[in-house]
């Protein structure tokens, strides 16, 4: 069956291999015939974040025999369960009722039909799909009933036989009336030992290349993300107000908490998951690679034409180099150029590869990012308008007169660290006061080193200095209603600064910003209204990191060119590079998703005489390579 075959669409939920899990919150009969009760419940489930909630409807006159219905004459485990039913059934429109509250919440609602005439009812209703209890799996006349009705089904397997779901799954497939079905793997005692549970019979039935999915009546969550793992594409778990709650199904129910924490966790499994595409290096993993694996570096001091011997080399990390395994591929090759002893070996040392041009024609000013230790050899090269020092906090200590020339015809401007010595990430934003005023010192001795830096260059009257600001947390995002207070504290943090001399622009931001070689969650600068709202509040401009905003408009589905447009009156300077899904940044241009043949006419025409520079991370390596690169690509449409 080919991937298009195999989709099963709920409403508009599109089941499949490759996509979100289904969710459902059975609430079944746990609102225990409170109308009120299954709202609450319903509103567990929405603020959860289940895809669709399930009650379920019988019309016990014609589900049971008249001898069960009879209290003098049905045995004693049937009549108590026809008591619970009798006791915790809701009317017809109370159904209707919440049939239209989960319409207008946006919450897929399901109803099961435990008899041919719940089912009609439940079709009055409205539903776009039906669940078919494990106790009707062989109940032909039913599953003849809801196929006539031409939506998919979802049936449960518990207490059936492999024999018999063999059987099941033949039937429906040669009706003639085609309806799209999924089998969910399930144990139906309440609840279930784990013992019972058996999940490895998800990968014999995936077998039967349909959806597959899990009803879970186990303790805990547990098992229920396993089964995610294994290949569930629907999970279906009961909830309850309180496991103690008179019922058959409220101790195999999950609480509103446990509930939640199901959902967190089946969403972050989805992402884990991935696909079966080949094995990719993170953008997290590219930053450790570099500072935690070795590369190739000299040995000696090699010159110009000398030809490569295994002698001259040796392995060391940082891994900035070639790696080690390159290393046959390297000898027998002459060298292009000098290479000094304790150097990383690059392509550039034995291939000829992209060089600068002297002179790039922009209609703005362009911007080329440089250290202090290669300023001087990157401008013989080429002339940009300015250059952006990206400092690290021993940039800090250094004294520039032991690298810089006494004055020089371009302007500057410089991008402070985010982390200074002891592992200090700044943050001008936390609400930690003590942590907020290290950062603050920090701070100001980068402006103070900017000052200095001034006397190098004397076309420069107000360097700008780009900030990433904090704003971030470890484990999860911020809720939106305590940023303003973050906010607050930077500006607190900002009128505390001697900044006279200097212009101070903070960052756009990535939702999952990279810091220590791992992923941090940030809370600030990314939502375009709370930047205006900063910008309109401070006067404060930014700088537009694109590859940023991307991301962050890919996460939280937003238009990036609409916003661009909209922060191009509040942005003094852009970094360009490209972006790919929600952590994939500083990519070389034309290698991500970002849509460039229409977001540079906006930076054109919204953004005149704005600067720029090509951020490509790792851009310097090979003699500035992929600034070269990008600065072709971007020649002549900025």
């Amino acid at each position: 069956m080919d991937y298009e075959e195999k989709n099963m669409i709920i409403d508009n939920f599109r089941i499949n291999d490759h996509g979100k899990i289904f969710i459902i919150a059975e609430i079944g009969m746990n609102h225990n015939g409170f109308y009120d009760k299954a709202i609450e419940l319903i509103d567990i489930a929405i603020k959860a974040g289940a895809d669709c909630v399930k009650f379920q409807m019988r019309c016990l006159e014609e589900l049971y025999s008249q001898d069960a219905l009879d209290v003098s004459k049905g045995d004693l485990s049937t009549q108590y369960t026809i008591g619970l039913l009798r006791k915790f059934e809701l009317s017809y429109d109370e159904y209707k009722k919440l049939a239209k509250y989960c319409h207008d919440n946006n919450i897929i609602f399901l109803c099961t039909p435990w008899d041919i005439k719940s089912a009609d009812l439940i079709e009055k209703i409205g539903v776009s799909a039906y669940k078919v209890a494990s106790a009707d799996m062989t109940n032909y006349a039913l599953l003849d009933h809801l196929c006539e009705k031409g939506k998919p089904l979802i049936l449960s397997t518990g207490m059936s036989k492999k024999s018999e779901i063999d059987n099941v799954v033949k039937y429906l497939n040669s009706k003639k009336k085609k309806v799209k079905f999924a089998l969910l793997h399930c144990n139906s005692t309440y609840p279930a030992p784990f013992k019972d549970i058996n999940l490895n019979y998800l990968k014999t039935m995936s077998e039967y290349d349909i959806p597959i999915g899990y009803s879970g009546h186990e303790r805990g969550i547990a098992v229920t993300l396993a089964a995610v793992a294994l290949g569930a594409t629907i999970v279906e778990r009961h909830i309850t107000l309180d496991r103690k709650m008179e019922g058959p199904d409220h101790s195999a129910s999950l609480e509103k908490k446990d509930f939640e924490s199901l959902v967190k966790g089946i969403r972050e499994i989805e992402k884990a998951l991935g696909s079966s595409k080949d094995r990719v290096i993170t953008q997290g993993e590219l930053i450790n690679r570099e500072n935690l694996s070795k590369s190739i570096y000299a040995n000696i001091d090699i010159r110009k034409n000398d030809v490569f011997e295994e002698s001259m080399f040796v392995f060391k990390s940082p891994g900035q180099g070639l790696q080690p395994s390159e290393l046959v591929k390297l000898l027998g090759k002459k060298a292009i150029t000098e290479i000094k002893k304790g150097k990383p070996i690059f392509k550039s040392h034995y291939k000829n590869i992209v060089n600068a041009k002297k002179d790039y024609k922009f209609k703005r000013k362009w911007a080329l990012p440089v250290r202090y230790h290669d300023i001087n050899k990157l401008l013989e090269t080429t002339a940009p308008d300015l250059v952006e020092f990206h400092m690290s906090f021993n940039d800090l200590d250094e004294s520039p007169d032991d690298f810089l020339n006494s004055k020089y015809n371009c302007g500057f401007l410089v991008h402070a660290p985010e982390l200074f010595e002891d592992d200090h990430l700044l943050d001008l934003c936390t609400h930690d006061r003590s942590y907020r005023e290290q950062s603050v010192i920090h701070m100001q001795k980068l402006i103070n080193v900017t000052i200095n830096l001034k006397k190098y260059f004397p076309t420069t009257v107000k360097p700008l200095i780009i900030v990433n600001c904090g704003g971030f947390s470890k484990d999860s995002f911020i809720e939106d209603s305590l940023k303003d207070d973050y906010y607050e504290n930077l500006i607190k943090s900002l009128s505390s600064l001697d900044s006279d001399g200097v212009e101070i622009i903070p960052q756009t931001m990535a939702p999952y910003p990279w810091h220590f070689g791992g992923q941090r969650y940030q809370n600030l600068f990314m939502n375009p209204k709370e930047i205006i709202d900063f910008n309109k509040k401070t006067g404060i401009r930014m700088c537009h990191d694109i590859s940023h905003s991307f991301l962050a408009c890919n996460e939280y589905k937003w238009d990036h060119l609409e916003y661009t447009k909209l922060l191009a009156p509040f942005t003094a300077h852009y970094h360009i590079s490209d972006g790919s899904g929600v952590d994939g940044e500083g990519l070389q241009i034309g290698e991500g998703d970002i849509n460039f043949r229409e977001l540079l006419p906006i930076i054109n025409e919204y953004s005149k005489d704005i600067s720029f520079i090509p951020e490509v991370w790792q851009g310097h390596t090979n003699n500035g390579e992929g600034f070269w690169i990008s600065l072709d690509k971007l020649e002549g449409k900025l």
